[in-house]
């Protein structure tokens, strides 16, 4: 969308546009910054039920290492929107 905008200069100065933008991107970089709070609270999970003493109290707990998030090659396509 933001390539499209690049051929119309009348789109690119338009407020709707331009706001739509800006939300995009904000939705964008949350999700990004989500992504990256939840790997890191995975990775530290699971440090942590491997290490001596904690590992003895998950494995009796049955305690699993948990699975990074990665998106799909399908999820991380373009999204199409239309107006």
């Amino acid at each position: 969308i933001f390539a499209l905008a690049e051929n119309y200069p009348e789109l690119k100065a338009n407020t709707n546009f331009l706001e739509l933008q800006t939300s995009l991107k904000d939705l964008e970089d949350n999700i990004q910054k989500s992504r990256r709070f939840y790997n890191g609270t995975v990775r530290d999970f699971n440090t942590t039920i491997v290490v001596f003493p904690n590992n003895i109290l998950a494995n009796m707990l049955g305690f699993k290492a948990v699975p990074f998030f990665e998106a799909s090659e399908e999820e991380q396509k373009n999204v199409e929107i239309k107006f």
